[in-house]
């Protein structure tokens, strides 16, 4: 079935995609006249995300190449996810050992909270622990959403931020600060940089 028709009101299918429910709705098993009988599915995206993957996926030149562009669609538009939940905490205060906006944030509880109220994705709960999951990239392959560490306490990977985009990355940076905005340019980031992993990623399983 074409992705748009989902887009469509059809009640002879059952369908309703305006309905309350976020959620795309079920394809009821039922045969219509000359058609065969559609198979009960239920979708969990909602439909922003149905109108993003008909925007961005393009058609595969070969029918092969199909589960890999999908893969890599799904991740990016995750991806965004992470990154527009991390930007609504800027300002929220830094708090050692805070993982609730209600309370503060602390560098891995700031990143581990973003990613499992966006993805329900549990991560890790310190900097050197999440150093050790997803896959290790280089700086120049950076892209939203991938987590940066850096050595902030004469040990690696003791600090972690979440990168956006053009060397810019969203951090709880230490006592008495905010979750702010940083460059990965500016000399006290620049000289402590230890890497960067990409949690997100259509090569994991």
């Amino acid at each position: 079935m074409d992705l748009f028709m989902l887009l469509r009101p059809d009640r002879r299918l059952g369908l309703d995609p305006f309905a309350d429910d976020d959620t795309l709705p079920t394809l009821v098993s039922k045969r219509l006249p000359g058609k065969r009988p559609l198979v009960r599915r239920q979708a969990k995206f909602g439909l922003v995300i149905a109108a993003s993957l008909c925007a961005m996926l393009a058609v595969p030149t070969r029918a092969e190449d199909a589960p890999s562009t999908l893969d890599q669609t799904v991740a990016e538009i995750m991806s965004r996810g992470v990154v527009d939940r991390a930007m609504t905490y800027i300002g929220v205060p830094y708090r050692l050992g805070g993982n609730d906006p209600k309370v503060g944030f602390d560098c891995s509880g700031f990143v581990t909270y973003v990613y499992r109220n966006t993805l329900g994705l549990v991560l890790p709960r310190t900097a050197r622990q999440l150093a050790t999951v997803g896959v290790g990239i280089a700086r120049e392959e950076l892209q939203p959403g991938d987590l940066v560490f850096f050595n902030t306490r004469g040990s690696p990977n003791s600090h972690v931020g979440i990168y956006l985009g053009n060397s810019k990355f969203v951090h709880a940076p230490r006592t008495r600060t905010l979750v702010r905005i940083d460059s990965l340019d500016d000399p006290a980031y620049a000289s402590r940089y230890d890497g960067a992993r990409r949690i997100l990623s259509p090569t994991l399983s």
